[in-house]
């Protein structure tokens, strides 16, 4: 890897982690830059999840304010997401491509669909909803299994799966966007940490593009968080289908 690439690589990490604390989809800043730096499409995905575990769990530390009284509901959706996460990892030595490249654009789009109408969704459950049944504070079984089989993708390839947590807990919550953000970034810190692991052990590194990758996602993860929690609820959601937007395309397109 030449410095140009170097430098190159550092940069998208910082980017993604940013990105990654406030919507997600940094995969999709950092894999054509490793790819464009020689790497091969398998090598590049594995480098680029082990390299982005600092990026989330710097992203999660960013907000842990918002994360404050959310401990018991984030336990228990962490090990769905562990579950999936470590099934989507295995799923991505052991299945072709092909398996997954048309339902992850169906998913995007629809989880892009879910964020922009989520406050008129909420609205009209909340009216219908009986008044003797409030809202679970975890989600119930729906937002466990929901999430834990967006997980199975985020092990997968991870590009867009921030929207998709998103989209699944400003259903099944009642909560301010930010705290789901916050949560939806101590989720993917999990997912990431246990395909990398499991990728430890299996797959081949490129040790650089992890170094490089890891020390800029730490870095974006707190400019990203830093900035991302001042933005109010509508902004934030017009980012998200912003972004969701460009990396749905870029899936399409691939």
């Amino acid at each position: 890897m030449t410095p140009l690439e170097m430098l190159a690589v550092f940069g998208a990490g910082v980017g993604a982690g940013a990105l990654n604390a406030v919507v997600g989809s940094g995969t999709l800043v950092t894999f054509p830059v490793l790819l464009a730096a020689g790497l091969s499409p398998l090598t590049a995905t594995v480098s680029n999840a082990l390299g982005l575990v600092p990026g989330a769990v710097s992203g999660a530390v960013g907000y842990r304010r918002e994360l404050a009284g959310q401990g018991h509901r984030v336990r228990k959706l962490a090990v769905g997401s562990a579950l999936g996460g470590i099934t989507g990892a295995v799923l991505l030595l052991t299945l072709p491509a092909e398996a997954f490249e048309t339902i992850v654009p169906c998913l995007v789009g629809l989880a892009l669909v879910l964020v922009a109408l989520q406050p008129l969704i909420s609205r009209t459950v909340r009216r219908r909803r009986p008044a003797d049944r409030p809202v679970r504070p975890d989600g119930g079984r729906p937002l466990f299994a929901g999430l834990t089989l967006a997980s199975v993708y985020g092990g997968y390839f991870a590009a867009a799966q921030g929207i998709i947590y998103i989209s699944l807990m400003g259903l099944l919550l009642d909560e301010p966007l930010q705290r789901l953000n916050a949560v939806k970034n101590v989720l993917v810190a999990v997912v990431n940490t246990v395909a990398a692991v499991f990728f430890l052990f299996v797959a081949d590194f490129d040790w650089t593009a992890v170094a490089l990758v890891a020390a800029g996602s730490t870095l974006g993860g707190q400019l990203g968080a830093a900035t991302g929690r001042r933005f109010r609820p509508a902004v934030l959601r017009v980012l998200v289908v912003a972004v969701g937007t460009v990396a749905l395309v870029q899936l399409v397109l691939r």
